[in-house]
């Protein structure tokens, strides 16, 4: 038997780039995920709506969003006001822009009269486009009349 000398072959080197295709995979996955929970965040104040087959959103050019909660509280822009604060803002609004809708979002346990006052207030401050936002109840469909 001879003995020779054993050559050694050098394995493959290791890799000095990184490999783009599991960090494009994961960039598009956060991208989707970023997409589907942003409307979750729109809004922070817990509502519940009343429903109607009518609600459908739209789109305004121009707008902001008046909230009363269950207890009357108002909100502008999800920042607390009193009644008087709210008609400051909102003739502020009225002034820098008059078309500016505002989006009423009302608990349907509030009542009646406290909608009424904030309607009038946004009213007086030169706002006379009010919308009001509720959700689609699938259970009930609109009547055609004969």
């Amino acid at each position: 038997m001879s003995f020779g000398r054993l050559e050694r072959t050098q394995g493959p080197q290791p890799m000095s780039e990184i490999n783009m295709t599991p960090l494009v995979d994961v960039m598009l996955v956060l991208v989707v995920i970023f997409i589907i929970t942003a409307p979750l965040l729109a809004s922070s104040i817990k509502l519940d709506l009343p429903k109607t087959a009518a609600a459908q959103p739209g789109e305004a050019p121009k707008f902001v969003t008046v909230v009363v909660d269950k207890s009357g509280q108002v909100y502008l822009n999800d920042k607390p006001l009193e009644l008087l604060a709210l008609a400051r803002q909102l003739e502020q609004t009225a002034k820098d822009n008059p078309q500016t809708e505002v989006q009423l979002r009302a608990d349907a346990a509030v009542p009646y009269g406290r909608i009424v006052e904030v309607m009038g207030t946004a009213q007086k401050a030169g706002l006379n486009r009010i919308g009001f936002v509720a959700d689609a109840n699938p259970g009930v469909m609109p009547q055609a009349k004969p």
